[in-house]
């Protein structure tokens, strides 16, 4: 009697874990893989806004470092990879719109 009342037990577990796993650690997962490719793929000219809010463009790119344009006076401060936030626009999309904009 006591190995039947402990199956439903085992399986409500089951579940309670399979849940936790696609409701909160896999769409974790999927950020942090998409955050790691953005600051993978910076390239000098992008504009940037750090972790700590930032808002500067890449003079540099290093293997995890690199160096940010920041301000009117172009002051260029040194800064880890894992600081970048995220990209608000890259230098691809600056030069499209000004083309635009030229015609």
């Amino acid at each position: 009697m006591p190995q039947q009342s402990l199956i439903p037990v085992i399986a409500v577990w089951v579940v309670v874990f399979g849940l936790f796993y696609f409701l909160l650690m896999r769409p974790q997962k999927k950020r942090d893989k998409k955050l790691k490719e953005m600051r993978e793929n910076l390239h000098v000219g992008d504009k940037v806004t750090t972790i700590g809010g930032i808002i500067a463009t890449v003079a540099k790119v290093d293997e995890d470092n690199l160096t940010l344009e920041i301000g009117p006076s172009r002051t260029k401060v040194p800064f880890q990879k894992w600081a970048i936030g995220t990209v608000e626009s890259r230098k691809e999309e600056v030069e499209v719109k000004e083309d635009k904009e030229e015609k």
